[in-house]
């Protein structure tokens, strides 16, 4: 049994090309990569709420952990958009992304209510944006870099 759909089914023409074609290939990346590359970018806008955040999530020292954090979402989303070592990327990205939502969407704690479900789905959203780079991760890695 195959997993993969029959060639009759697939689709042709030009919904086959729009989706396949390099533009819209980088333009899905840069949307996978939004968070990451518009986080950074706030948080070097608002430094000091940078730190501040560092420090909620309890991360010291709180200065350093924002350069850091900067410096990788950035430099990791330009591996993902760009190609180079793209799966490297992607992993770490996906690594960083189950973390950062242990550390800050602990739901389980949460009293009951609205919060709590905001919460929750903001964990298991995470949760599959971290499975999305691990595809991305396992593509690159079957059928090469940069494709």
């Amino acid at each position: 049994m195959t997993n993969h759909p029959s060639p009759s089914i697939r689709p042709r023409g030009l919904l086959r090309e729009v989706v396949a074609a390099p533009a819209t290939r980088t333009i899905a990346l840069l949307a996978l990569c939004a968070a990451y590359i518009q986080g950074p970018l706030t948080k070097i806008a608002d430094f000091p709420g940078a730190i501040a955040e560092m420090q909620h999530f309890g991360l010291h020292p709180a200065a350093l952990s924002a350069v850091g954090v900067i410096a990788f979402e950035l430099a990791a989303s330009a591996m993902v958009v760009s190609g180079f070592l793209r799966w490297a990327g992607a992993l770490a990205l996906a690594a960083f992304t189950l973390l950062a939502t242990l550390i800050a969407l602990r739901f389980w704690e949460m009293a009951p209510g609205m919060d709590r479900t905001m919460a929750t789905n903001a964990f298991f959203e995470h949760l599959g944006l971290a499975g999305a780079f691990v595809i991305v991760a396992a593509i690159d890695l079957t059928k090469g870099e940069g494709k």
